[in-house]
């Protein structure tokens, strides 16, 4: 393998996905200061994508990883390949649409869509769309081709952004289209007719992909490749369904009158601690590349061990940085959702419990038991529903927020006791425990000033809570020994030039 194309092409792809995830972050200011919680609308833009999330799974049902593992073969055409998996995901996707569009009436009846089916219609178009699209990035990625991947991922994103910005600053102001804006849900609905315009322009663009639907398709391969595929499908719509399933419950575990509006507020809320996501997600575009390259040879272990540990220490830098800054980072979302900003800590910790779960998931990975992988997901699933069930008729959004920690840490800590056995890793238990204690330390000392009922000014409290997590970055710092690392990079970096 080519290390140095490899790392370059992992580089891109890692800062496309993760500018573009941030750009589209951008538009979550805009949705929600212009869409008043208490009309619900939020709650339908939630809704639907977490329908959209877990039918994608679906339709592209572990195909772009198949395509990978296949095209790798020697004795297998990769052109065959792919022809075999664009034409399955079509045929499926094309097969989703036919039977949602003749069942309109009563889906978007059950969906609660009644008086917008066209919503539903929006939905199916662009997760087909999406599947088909899926498979023709990976085969990008495949043939190493990151400047048209990354080209073809922005020209979603930017118009995307642009429609968006009309809808909700120009539209309601230009008297021939007011009627529009107000009839689908204040823009809510015109978010959709967005989306799937922009995913009809990048298919349009992806036509020369689409021509390698025409070389053929191989029965025995096809047969193959399926059987391949069926464990990730189970796989990728149980990790999926963890990360959705409170979002697609939610309006029949509540109150219709209330269901939307409170979802929405969860909803809003939830892209506030999605920045802790952005952060841990950077962190796993660098640390996957390594586990996978070492996997190997001898040093996988101490490398497994020491991503958990840096993981955890970045993790929780993460958390306390959105906690400890929410004075500001409260603008990201209207004032109307702000009732819901209690519930951020417990879905970062959800978020964190994910984390751990996936660093300790390699050991499955790299021993080829991946029904280890699906059967902890199923359970953790299990039990996120179970929670949801229970708490949100209750406790309302709040008990989504549970759920998540219940569904996470349950995978967690089943993932630890398996890996423990089947694939034991000496982890740096000093270290996360030192981590883990002065991030609670610096936490509750972010607290003294209200517990204290002192009545310092905003800029005052943020310069504190700075204070106290340059400290956390200063005891984990040294605990690490970081200063050491960088002096050796240096070195190394001045010897490079000499040579």
């Amino acid at each position: 393998m080519n290390i140095k194309s490899f790392a370059k092409d992992t580089a891109i792809y890692g800062l496309s996905s993760i500018v573009g995830r941030f750009l589209n972050y951008l538009l979550v200011p805009l949705h929600t200061w212009k869409i008043v919680a208490e009309r619900g609308g939020y709650g339908i833009v939630s809704n639907l994508y977490a329908y959209t999330a877990l039918f994608l799974a679906l339709l592209t049902f572990g195909m772009e990883t198949t395509l990978f593992r296949f095209a790798s073969k020697s004795d297998v055409d990769e052109k065959m390949v792919y022809s075999n998996a664009l034409r399955m995901v079509v045929a499926v996707s094309a097969l989703f649409v036919v039977v949602v569009l003749s069942f309109l009436t009563p889906i978007s009846n059950f969906m609660g869509y009644s008086d917008h089916p066209e919503y539903v219609v929006c939905f199916v178009l662009i997760t087909a769309l999406d599947a088909v699209q899926a498979i023709m990035f990976s085969r990008l990625r495949q043939q190493h081709r990151p400047a048209r991947f990354v080209m073809l991922k922005f020209a979603y994103i930017i118009p995307s952004i642009l429609l968006n910005c009309f809808i909700f600053l120009a539209m309601d102001k230009i008297q021939c289209l007011n009627g529009i804006f107000v009839r689908f849900n204040y823009g809510v609905g015109l978010i959709f007719f967005a989306n799937l315009l922009c995913s009809f322009f990048v298919t349009i663009l992806f036509i020369p992909e689409f021509k390698g639907i025409l070389y053929g398709f191989n029965k025995e391969l096809a047969k193959k490749m399926l059987r391949y595929s069926l464990p990730l499908l189970v796989l990728g719509l149980l990790g999926i369904l963890n990360q959705v399933a409170d979002k697609i419950m939610f309006p029949y575990l509540m109150p219709e009158n209330t269901a939307m509006t409170q979802l929405g507020i969860y909803g809003a809320c939830s892209k506030i601690a999605m920045i802790m996501a952005l952060l841990t997600q950077a962190f796993r575009y660098a640390y996957e590349p390594i586990v996978f390259e070492d996997c190997g040879s001898n040093n996988i272990s101490k490398t497994l061990s020491a991503g958990m540990k840096y993981f955890i220490a970045f993790s929780l830098l993460a958390f306390l940085s959105v906690i400890m800054y929410m004075p500001i980072l409260k603008y990201l979302v209207g004032k109307s959702y702000w009732e819901g900003l209690g519930v951020i800590p417990l879905i970062m910790i959800a978020e964190i419990f994910m984390g751990i779960y996936f660093n300790l998931s390699f050991w499955y990975k790299i021993t080829d038991q991946t029904w280890w992988g699906a059967i902890v997901s199923f359970i953790g699933a299990a039990v996120m529903i179970g929670t949801n069930v229970v708490l949100v008729p209750k406790m309302g959004y709040w008990g989504c927020a549970w759920g998540g920690v219940a569904g996470y840490g349950t995978c967690m800590l089943l993932n630890f006791v398996l890996s423990s056995k089947k694939y034991p890793i000496q982890y740096d238990i000093g270290s996360i425990l030192i981590c883990i204690f002065t991030a609670i330390a610096i936490y509750c000392a972010s607290l003294l000033p209200k517990v204290l009922d002192l009545n310092l000014s905003v800029w005052i409290i943020l310069l504190y809570n700075t204070v106290l997590i340059c400290a956390y970055i200063l005891v984990v710092g040294y605990k690490f020994e970081i200063h050491k690392a960088i002096s050796i990079y240096r070195g190394n970096r001045v010897a490079d030039i000499s040579l």
